[in-house]
C-alpha cells in the first residue's frame, strides 16, 4: 500500500472517504479510489455509513462474514499493485484475468484469492511473503 495503516486507520480512512463523498467534499486521489471501490460493494454501504457502529467489529472467519474493511484494502492494494506493476508481472496477470473473466472488479476478486494465499502461507511459515507463491495461484486462475 502507499501508507501501513494500523486496523483503525484503515477503518477511519475508509469510514472518512465514504463521508466526504456523500457529502460531495473534496477527494484526495487515494480517497477517490477508494470511494470507486466502495461504490462496487453496496453490501458494505451501511457499515461504512455507521463507524461508531462497526468502527471496532471483530469479523473472524468462523461467523463466515466477509471483513468489508479487510476486502476493501486488499482491493487498494491490488489497484497499487497493477498501478506499479509491482510484483514485477501482475498487471499482465491482471490483463490475462480481465480478458478471461470479462471484469476488472472479478479480476481483481481472484487476485485477492492469490494475495490472501501468499499471505497466509507467509504468515503459517513464517517467513516474509513470497510472489512466486502469488504468481502460481494466478496462474491456477
Amino acid at each position: 500500500m502507499l501508507f501501513n495503516p494500523s486496523r483503525d486507520e484503515a477503518r477511519n480512512f475508509l469510514f472518512e472517504s465514504w463521508r466526504k463523498y456523500r457529502a460531495k467534499e473534496l477527494l484526495t486521489p487515494l480517497e477517490d479510489l477508494a470511494t470507486q471501490l466502495i461504490a462496487k460493494h453496496p453490501e458494505y454501504f451501511a457499515v461504512l455509513e455507521n463507524p461508531d457502529r462497526h468502527q471496532d467489529k471483530d469479523y473472524s472467519p468462523e461467523q463466515g462474514a466477509t471483513n468489508p474493511f479487510l476486502h476493501l484494502m486488499m482491493h487498494l492494494t491490488i489497484e497499487e499493485q497493477i498501478s506499479i506493476d509491482q510484483p514485477a508481472g501482475i498487471r499482465a496477470q491482471f490483463v490475462r484475468l480481465t480478458h478471461k473473466l470479462e471484469s476488472e472488479h472479478d479480476a481483481q476478486h481472484r487476485m485477492m484469492e492469490c494475495l490472501s494465499e501468499m499471505i497466509w502461507q507467509a504468515q503459517r511459515n513464517r517467513v516474509q511473503p513470497d510472489a512466486a507463491v502469488y504468481f502460481a495461484c494466478l496462474e491456477k486462475q
